[in-house]
Order: C-alpha cells, then structure tokens, then sequence
C-alpha cells in the first residue's frame, strides 16, 4: 500500500503483508510526528502513516516512544561513565596555560590507563618503540595533539568493547568500528579543515555510544526487528526510530551530557545519521561520511550497516569525491588492524 502524511506528504511503500487485521489505525507520522488516519479498508488512502509490523506477543506490551526514553534516561546513569581521567586530561589539554606536569599529575591517579598509553606510546605505529619512559616523558616526545588521541583510544577501549546482541555485534566490533570512524573522521578533517582533526577523532570514536544504551531493548524486540526488515528493503536506523521512535544517536546526546563531553562533539554525535539537521555542522558531516566509509570497509559492521544511507550532499560539501574513498578505507584498515594488535591484552 502506497500512503502518503497529508501534513508533509511523505510518502511510504508498505508492503501489505505487515499491516495489521484491522479497518483503521492511527499512527505518528516519522517525518513530521503529526498524527494520521490509515484506513485498512481500501486499497489506497490520502492520509497515512506508517503502520508498526504486528508484534509477538511478547513484545506487544513494551513500551516505545517518549515512555521508552523516559526510561532509557532514568536508567541513563547506570551506564559505564565516561573515564573522569579522559574528561580531564582533555580540559587540561585544550588550556593553553596548562602543563605537562599537571597532565602527568592526572594520569598518574589511573593506572590502567596510563599503561595503555605508555603501551601505545612505545608502538611503532607512533615511531617511538621503547623510547617512552613515563606519561611526563610521553608528553614531551609526542606533543599535545597525539597524546590527546592516544588518551582517549585508552580511556574509551573497555567501555565500547562489549558484545551488543541487539545489534548482533560480537565483543569488540564496536570499538573496532569505533576506531575505523575516528580515523575516518580525522583524515577527512585534515583534508577539510586540519583545526577539528582533534574533535573528529573524538567524535569519531564516541559516535555510536548510544548503542550501549539501546542494545537491552533491542534484544527484547528481536522479533519485531525481524519482522519489519524480513524484506530487505528498510534500513537499520529506520527500524529504530520506527519501533522505538528514536535512534541511538539521539539517546547518544543524552549519554553525552551525562559523560560531559562538549558541545561541538555532542552535536556531531546527535546527527551523525542526519548532517543535513546540524545547521550545516563541519563536524556532523565529517563523522557521518567517516561512518559510511568505515561501513563500506567492513570493520566491525554490525546489523546496523544494512541499507546505510548516506547523505547526498555529503561528499560536495566536504570536498571528497568518489576516487577519494578507496584511499580513506586503505587508512582506515591499516590503522585499526595496527591499534588493535597493539591494544590486545593492554
């Protein structure tokens, strides 16, 4: 059935096997959110929306939309925080009044990841293979701007490297896609605009922290999941907002303000599905083409990267063009594989 929101006049081709047995529903509009009239007893009808596919019943009683987030974000806190040393290694970092003392100072209070980051230090991939002696030292012999990312590489690897059985993403395909759009971000931003580099690969790594909030109630609705993308026809990201009535990167702004991770970061974060929302946000687009590419690599690609939509616009307004991706994704793969070897067992 071809349906049609009479308020924005999107237009839905539902398959007529998953509406339900009834003469008539009434459903949100996705787009707009204006509620319409679906009237089942005709073959067409000029006020619609989409119909959720018929549930187990099981899951008829779960409960979505603002009752669904409502309590996602009661629960919100009850999540792994953000490592405080990473928030404030940063804060120190972007001070430039700031020193290598009070950097080391901080560290120094966190053990494990401060061995991370002497273990990344003294790799190969950073060129210094056991030259590093302390944090003080590492400071001193990589800068600022490298040690920022090896700080946040170790501060965020236990938190993303959980299994996500709704997402059906084995432990550590997160972080591995994590770290493919961090480096996608920031070799897209060096090549846009070398000032967020820093920001894209924080970004980047975070991006899809949302999940981590979602993933128990997406194995509630596995069924359902099924069910509305048994065609092969409707995305991932659809689905979410279609079932739950929101997407894991708005439940991510809201693990955002709990973890206290600025602005800018948050905002590409929120609409790294959708950059054409963000008011024209650098950022946002950085991490939304960073996470098509690293799609397209296949690294740590959960049930998620089904149907990924990119932006249309995407590639004009970063400057890329299509020859552009080849050698992104050849980065990406190399620099996950080299972290990843070098992470195991830190």
């Amino acid at each position: 059935m071809i349906v049609t929101c009479s308020n924005c006049q999107k237009v839905y081709d539902i398959p007529d096997e998953r509406l339900p047995k009834k003469d008539s529903l009434a459903f949100p509009c996705p787009a707009c959110k204006e509620t319409i009239k679906l009237d089942l007893r005709s073959s067409s009808s000029p006020m619609a929306t989409v119909a959720h596919p018929v549930r187990q019943d099981k899951e008829q009683e779960q409960p979505t939309g603002e009752t669904l987030k409502r309590l996602i974000l009661k629960t919100i806190h009850d999540l792994p925080p953000m490592h405080q040393t990473v928030i404030k290694a940063r804060d120190i970092m972007k001070n430039p009044g700031s020193s290598f003392e009070q950097l080391a100072a901080i560290l120094s209070t966190d053990q494990a990841i401060a061995a991370r980051v002497l273990k990344l230090a003294n790799s190969a991939y950073y060129g210094f293979v056991g030259q590093v002696s302390s944090i003080q030292h590492a400071s001193v012999m990589l800068g600022y701007k490298t040690l920022e990312q090896l700080i946040t590489l170790a501060g965020t690897s236990n938190l993303l490297g959980k299994q996500l059985e709704g997402y059906e993403q084995d432990a550590g395909d997160l972080w591995q896609h994590s770290l493919g759009v961090a480096f996608g971000s920031k070799i897209i931003a060096n090549r846009k605009n070398p000032a967020l580099a820093d920001d894209a690969f924080a970004a980047g790594l975070i991006h899809d922290a949302g999940k981590l909030a979602l993933d128990p109630h997406l194995s509630e609705r596995k069924e359902t999941f099924r069910h509305f993308m048994a065609d092969g026809r409707v995305s991932f990201l659809l689905a979410e907002k279609e079932i739950l009535g929101f997407d894991h990167a708005e439940i991510a702004s809201e693990l955002c303000k709990n973890w206290h991770v600025p602005e800018s970061l948050a905002t590409a974060i929120r609409y790294h599905h959708d950059p054409s929302l963000s008011n024209n946000d650098e950022l946002s687009y950085i991490v939304h083409t960073a996470d098509a590419i690293a799609m397209m690599s296949g690294i740590g690609a959960g049930i998620d990267g089904m149907l990924y939509q990119m932006d249309d616009n995407a590639f004009e307004f970063l400057d890329l063009v299509e020859e552009d991706v080849s050698e992104i994704i050849v980065e990406i793969v190399e620099s996950v594989h080299k972290i990843s070897d070098i992470m195991q067992g830190a």
